[in-house]
């Protein structure tokens, strides 16, 4: 981009200086037509060299805009995840099924206390009673997860939807585990690719923005939350974009 607008730059000045030739060398009777002309040339590549700094900087606000948008849903996503996983063990990788996780499933609220009991074995073999510290884990109760993730909002029930970009998108989600020291580890991944979210925006800027690797930019070709290949639950975003853990 600054090579063009050095390059427009170049040629505005370059036709000024037409201009003066022209008013100095032709005659009168044509300098008016090529006046005209070369201040229209140069009003065009002054136009252009505006919109060679200005698309860019309206690209970055709507692509910002639109991502803090598909991001709050990437986190409410997670969020069902991470309860499904708490309480079923593993991760859903279809919207359905969390979706009817969420209506349905409670979660059950505990308390841990210390309790001192007898140690039957130790108490007969020594012929006195003797103790032992344990650990009781009393139920309290039960809360809905609908109500402690989402209390009265029913968003949970389109979070499939990408909410902004192409019309009609789905967020693709997959779940599974990977191995680790032999033990198989649950993981998911949900995502939706930048082609999707900036798909009405100018080809060359979205190119781009596909190839962008940056401390405070999306690297890669698409917005994510978790991981097939590796087990973690943050998001592939910035903390600019807020919090991806």
């Amino acid at each position: 981009m600054l090579k063009f607008i050095l390059i427009a730059v170049a040629v505005i000045l370059v036709t000024i200086g037409l201009v003066k030739l022209v008013d100095k060398f032709i005659p009168s009777k044509f300098k008016p037509v090529l006046t005209i002309a070369l201040w229209l040339l140069i009003g065009f590549l002054g136009y252009q060299t505006y919109l060679s700094i200005y698309e860019p900087i309206k690209f970055n606000k709507l692509k910002n805009k639109r991502y803090k948008t598909v991001i709050s849903s990437l986190i409410d996503i997670r969020d069902a995840q991470l309860a499904h996983k708490q309480v079923t063990g593993k991760f859903s990788g279809n919207f359905e099924n969390l979706i009817k996780f969420i209506d349905t499933a409670q979660y059950t609220i505990t308390q841990r206390r210390d309790s001192t009991v007898i140690d039957k074995e130790l108490t007969k073999l020594y012929g006195v009673d003797t103790t032992k510290e344990i650990v009781v884990i009393d139920t309290l109760g039960f809360v809905s997860v609908k109500d402690s993730l989402f209390k009265t909002s029913d968003r949970y029930k389109s979070m499939m939807n990408v909410p902004v970009g192409k019309e009609g998108a789905k967020f693709k989600l997959q779940a599974g585990y990977l191995e680790q020291n032999d033990i198989q580890i649950p993981v998911f991944e949900a995502s939706v690719e930048k082609d999707v979210i900036l798909y009405d925006q100018d080809p060359d800027l979205l190119m781009q923005e596909n190839q962008v690797v940056s401390v405070d930019g999306v690297n890669g070709n698409m917005l994510r939350v978790g991981s097939m290949d590796e087990v973690k639950t943050i998001g592939n975003w910035p903390k600019t974009y807020g919090a991806n853990e």
